[in-house]
């Protein structure tokens, strides 16, 4: 059907753009930020995981599995939020701790 309206409810005030250019901010978000807040956990994991009491190679692959589980939980709760805005704003308030420990901790290996 060529006059279809979508099944999504928008307020009149609201116009199409603007709403495709939400989802679409969300979309990157999701992806870009999801990315950037996963990687920088999966470093931190590493380093923290050892404190405990893990052995630093099942560290490492504990931080690499679970990297899975928080990508998916970031994705979900970037679509949770209630406006594109507030979901860039939790991921540099989430990424801006994890970079800062990162960034003091982390001592790469030379080979």
């Amino acid at each position: 059907m060529a006059g279809a309206r979508s099944p999504v409810r928008r307020g009149k005030d609201e116009p199409l753009l603007a709403y495709r250019l939400s989802i679409a901010s969300r979309i990157l978000a999701a992806i870009v930020g999801g990315y950037a807040l996963t990687t920088l956990i999966t470093f931190i994991l590493p380093m923290v995981l050892p404190l405990i009491g893990v052995n630093p190679a099942e560290a490492m692959l504990w931080g690499l599995m679970m990297s899975f589980l928080i990508y998916a939980a970031i994705i979900m709760a970037v679509f949770h939020l209630r406006t594109a805005k507030q979901a860039w704003i939790w991921l540099v308030g989430a990424s801006l701790p994890c970079l800062l420990i990162v960034w003091l901790f982390f001592e790469p290996v030379s080979a």
